[in-house]
């Protein structure tokens, strides 16, 4: 393994007691960790004194290895399993560990998605689209599903039926149950509608034409909005893939708590996860690898 470091030749050269004749003749192609593992080797105690302060001294490790060029950090995280470069994640500020999103596909992106918790499915959703596009983009099965659900109480859909133009309520119950219903005003609509039996009371709210079906479902929507969880993720994740472009949704996505966020991330292959990791604060990124991984920072001088 070699960093990419070149200011700190002549600190190494300084710090290892390597006069300027030798260390022009010797070390001038090389970089600092092949320095110190050359001198190590032949006795330099200072170079084996330096090489175990390495694996405690923050600010050492920063310096000599110019932790803040992300290609250094590459160059460090390359050699790590997936495993291992997973625990840098929960240190990472939300905003960096965002910018992984973009890595991922508009198709993998979706199933990621899709297979969050509800709710953190439709806070995302809410980022991305009012309520009110939410029920015009839903298809019409969807608001089936959701005025059927056994989640919604009867009660709460029979108070809001009565907002509904009475000639649409009255068009429905005569479908249904076959009698007249055209005298009859809103509260006597709704009574009727509650004493259907279970099969007809579902049969007629899927009866009702789109646009009634959409403000009934908008205006429970309104009152509990945790009740629009009730829609598929994968209508969701229909609609905004084709509603939405990619920064759209990963912008949407800062909603997202952390943990769903870093387990999506799990998914990148080392290569791409590595260089989401380089965007780690330098000292935080330096204090865990001398915390956890000191064996690492030894094969970076002794490899």
């Amino acid at each position: 393994m070699s960093l990419v470091v070149d200011s700190n030749i002549e600190y190494i050269q300084n710090l290892l007691n390597i006069n300027s004749a030798t260390f022009q003749q010797k070390y001038a192609t090389m970089s600092v960790d092949e320095i110190i593992e050359a001198e190590a080797a032949q006795g330099n105690q200072k170079a084996v004194e330096l090489a175990q302060e390495l694996t405690t001294n923050v600010n050492l490790l920063i310096e000599l290895f110019e932790l803040a060029n992300p290609n250094n950090k590459y160059m460090i995280l390359r050699e790590m399993t997936a495993q291992q470069l997973q625990t840098f994640l929960p240190l990472m500020e939300e905003k960096d560990l965002q910018q992984g999103l973009y890595f991922f596909t508009d198709d993998k992106l979706m199933k990621m998605l899709e297979e969050l918790p509800p709710e953190q499915l439709v806070n995302t959703v809410f980022q991305m689209f009012s309520q009110e596009e939410i029920v015009q983009l839903m298809p019409d099965e969807q608001l089936d599903k959701f005025l059927t659900s056994t989640d919604i109480d009867k009660n709460k859909i029979l108070k809001h039926i009565q907002s509904i133009p009475e000639e649409y309520v009255a068009q429905v119950l005569e479908q249904i149950t076959g009698e007249p219903c055209e005298n009859l005003k809103s509260f006597d609509l709704s009574k009727k509608f509650s004493q259907l039996n279970p099969l007809e009371y579902q049969d007629a709210l899927r009866a009702f034409q789109p646009t009634q079906k959409q403000q009934l479902v908008l205006s429970l929507g309104k009152e509990h909005d945790e009740w629009f969880q009730l829609f598929d993720p994968h209508a969701y994740t229909t609609i905004i893939y084709r509603e939405k472009q990619k920064p759209d949704v990963v912008k949407s996505m800062a909603v997202i708590e952390p943990e769903y966020i870093q387990k999506m991330l799990h998914e990148l292959p080392n290569d791409l996860l590595s260089i989401v990791i380089t965007q780690m604060d330098t000292d935080d990124f330096a204090e865990l690898l001398m915390k956890k991984y000191p064996d690492i920072i030894g094969e970076i001088i002794m490899k």
